[in-house]
């Protein structure tokens, strides 16, 4: 009789090795339940010996006996610092610790969401009412509702999102909301229109940094906000004046047009301003704010009329129009006050007359400074330099005139520009030199002889840089008088 089972009886302990059994011999029906334990296997089984080879968790797979890390809970990262235009990209099963101390932060939830997935954020300063949390939902909803973005306005706030499906788009969860009940929470916003930005028209306008509207107005016109409120609706600005001008006949260099700034890093973002800046911009409600752009003072052929440039006005911002470079006997030669002040003239008697003053009315930061004073001899005469937006006029020493004033540069358009330079005085030397204009639109100053011949005429200031004019001299085609250059109003603000 054939054997076809073999008893365990029949065999000796550890007898049986794996080259005595044939493979794909020993199936499942000829293995009594329970008789092989783990002491009888050698080695490992192989993952393709298994019904399933990885696990999952948080909805991140892994294989069996790899390495690697899966966070069983909330996977919370590093702390968020806002800058002033923060921006942070969530991820499902992530917790974010925000800090809103210096500005705004927008989270922007998953796109392609899937059911069950979770993000949480906390407020690490406590500050979310000072600078409020935007949760921006995309095209997803939020509570069931259409309108897709969100604001965190309260303190100590711990906000927790699950996704649940295209219907009711992310629940939302208070775990913490010191001092008030949840309903407090939350206020809710437009998608794309959210009340925070400002949408508004007005002069030329252009996209900076991605996120940021630039205004020019070269001339006058109207600022129109259409929309925005709270803690974003504010702008920016740069507002300049016009340009002092020169008079014929040995004046001194006209002052710089007022230059006034507001940088504030949550509202225009972390562009360089000029060291005139004050960190308060200006809050706007929707309406049309008037936009008055300053010219220069005209050139003047009459000894007895000195004319300043206009001043330029946004909201509650007024920059002074330059003084005009001295020279009329009327003021035996001392420079015109302004926004930054007008070079000295050079007129008998022949004493040191100082320039004019600058940032007048005063205003803090100063929006310029004083013009220089002419040459204390009848022979050569020579005048002193407009006042620029952030150095005085230079003294005139007889060859060259005194040297305008540097003006102040800034990159509130995306690129650096200077205003506000004041313009270089004349000299009646022959040959001389000409005194050069400050940096941001300074007009250079005349040189050239007295009593007629082919001097070389002084400049005008620089267009929409609100620069003073260049001094004329004493004689021939270097005498006439030259105008200030026109003032600019800029204004920057966060549109999305």
């Amino acid at each position: 009789m054939a054997i076809n089972k073999i008893t365990a009886k029949s065999i000796k302990d550890a007898e049986i090795v794996a080259a005595d059994i044939a493979p794909g011999t020993i199936t499942d029906a000829k293995i009594a339940t329970g008789t092989i334990t783990n002491a009888k296997l050698a080695g490992s089984i192989a993952n393709a010996k298994l019904a399933n080879s990885a696990i999952t968790i948080n909805g991140t797979a892994i294989n069996l006996g790899a390495s690697g890390e899966i966070v069983a809970g909330t996977d919370w990262q590093a702390v968020t610092v806002a800058d002033g235009s923060t921006t942070l990209t969530a991820e499902a099963g992530k917790g974010y610790f925000l800090d809103t101390n210096a500005g705004v932060i927008e989270v922007f939830l998953p796109t392609s969401p899937s059911r069950g997935d979770t993000i949480l954020v906390a407020d690490y300063a406590g500050h979310f009412a000072l600078n409020n949390v935007i949760i921006n939902t995309g095209t997803n909803n939020l509570d069931s509702t259409t309108t897709r973005q969100y604001k965190l306005t309260t303190n100590d706030t711990v906000a927790e999102f699950v996704y649940v499906d295209s219907a009711k788009g992310w629940i939302t969860r208070i775990l913490q909301a010191a001092g008030t009940t949840p309903g407090g929470v939350f206020t809710d916003g437009v998608y794309d229109t959210d009340t925070s930005f400002i949408s508004a028209t007005g002069g030329t306008i252009t996209t900076v940094d991605t996120n940021f509207k630039v205004h020019s107005f070269t001339g006058d016109g109207n600022f129109v906000v259409s929309s925005g409120t709270g803690p974003l609706a504010t702008v920016d600005y740069i507002v300049v004046a016009g340009g002092g001008g020169s008079v014929r006949d040995r004046s001194g260099g006209g002052g710089a047009g007022g230059v006034r700034e507001s940088h504030s890093t949550p509202v225009s973002g972390p562009y360089t301003a000029s060291p005139l800046a004050t960190p308060t911009g200006i809050p706007l409600s929707p309406g049309t704010y008037p936009i008055t752009v300053g010219a220069g003072g005209a050139a003047s052929c009459n000894v007895n009329t000195e004319n300043p440039g206009s001043n330029s006005v946004f909201s509650t911002i007024t920059s002074t129009g330059g003084g005009a470079g001295g020279r009329a006997p009327g003021t035996v030669g001392v420079g015109l006050t302004g926004g930054s002040g007008g070079g000295s003239g050079s007129t008998a008697p022949h004493t040191p007359r100082a320039g004019g003053a600058g940032n007048t009315p005063p205003v803090s930061p100063p929006q310029g400074q004083p013009g220089g004073a002419s040459h204390n001899q009848s022979s050569p005469y020579a005048t002193g330099g407009g006042g620029g937006a952030t150095q005085a006029g230079g003294n005139a020493t007889g060859d060259p005139g005194g040297a305008g004033g540097n003006g102040a540069t800034t990159n509130i358009t995306g690129s650096p520009v200077v205003y506000g330079g004041g313009g270089g005085g004349g000299t009646d030397v022959d040959p001389g030199s000409a005194a050069q204009g400050g940096a941001g639109g300074g007009g250079n100053g005349a040189f050239g002889p007295t009593g007629g011949g082919s001097g070389t005429a002084a400049q005008a200031g620089g267009a929409n840089t609100g620069g003073g004019a260049g001094g004329s001299n004493g004689g021939g085609n270097g005498q006439v008088g030259k105008a200030g250059g026109k003032g600019v109003v800029i204004i920057r603000y966060k549109f999305q």
